[in-house]
């Protein structure tokens, strides 16, 4: 292939947003916090909205009330935050944190897993639906509604920052990086927030709200899990692997794909587990 494909000139220029949204004194505001922010704020609204439609639920009634809901909120973002680093230090990054401990609280740097943080927020809702006396199903299946809309906005911050694009590409709407080099690459981050963020939702609404799914504990949490693990399964074909980790078991697959196969077969698992029991 002509290295003419390639040129800067190729690609779409990249878009000019500061990663900084404001700054008062020392103090910074980046979009890639406020995407976190909002997207736990939005699963929070959305979750109460399921839990106050009757239609959607088995017996006419959710196990779960919106006070519930209120309650869980700050367990919710501790384990999406506290998981979320701890994975990404832990799977992605862990020589340089040994080296740097200090690093480890610069969140504002990036630096999340996602596979930690599913897992961080998993733990605070089982040991919070043990502690209210509900099946933590059901609390599951409520979230995971809402999460997806998190997801497209953390990615849509990542192509803010620069960060986590994609292998280098002569496709029309390739973007050069600021600091990607001189490539034009796929816009992976922006793959991600199309299919994990906006297709993702739109499934999973169609399963609460058409199929009733809510009705069956477990299952749109399944779907949540094993629909996000192929979504990163299939843009890891595009994007970059992480230069300090690079390409495993030569040269095709990386990290995130390893990580998310095991979400795949657990997300099936839990819809096969959430339809036997309703049968």
């Amino acid at each position: 292939m002509s290295d003419l494909l390639f040129l800067p000139l190729a690609a779409l220029p990249f878009p000019e947003i500061d990663p900084v949204i404001v700054r008062i004194g020392p103090l910074a505001v980046h979009w890639y916090g406020l995407g976190y922010v909002v997207g736990i704020l939005f699963a929070w609204w959305y979750a109460k909205r399921l839990v106050a439609n009757d239609r959607l639920w088995a017996g006419g009634k959710a196990p779960i009330s919106g006070v519930d809901i209120d309650d869980f909120l700050l367990s919710a973002a501790a384990g999406v935050v506290l998981g979320g680093r701890l994975g990404y230090i832990l799977f992605y990054d862990f020589a340089r944190y040994i080296e740097r401990p200090g690093d480890i609280l610069a969140v504002w740097q990036g630096g999340m897993s996602f596979h930690g943080g599913l897992t961080g927020v998993t733990v605070a809702m089982i040991l919070f639906a043990r502690r209210r006396g509900f099946s933590a199903w059901s609390l599951f299946d409520v979230i995971a509604a809402g999460v997806p809309v998190g997801f497209g906005l953390v990615r849509l911050t990542n192509f803010i920052n620069s960060e986590l694009w994609g292998r280098v590409s002569d496709v029309p709407w390739a973007f050069v990086f600021p600091n990607g080099g001189p490539e034009p690459r796929h816009p992976s981050q922006l793959y991600e927030a199309l299919l994990e963020g906006l297709v993702l939702f739109l499934v999973l609404r169609l399963l609460t709200h058409s199929a009733l799914k809510l009705k069956a504990p477990g299952f749109v949490a399944g779907a949540m899990v094993a629909g996000y693990g192929t979504a990163r399964i299939l843009v890891e074909l595009f994007r970059e692997p992480d230069a300090h980790i690079g390409y495993l078991a030569g040269g095709w697959l990386t990290m995130g794909m390893v990580l998310s196969v095991p979400m795949v077969l657990i997300g099936l698992w839990a819809m096969l587990r959430a339809k036997a029991a309703a049968s």
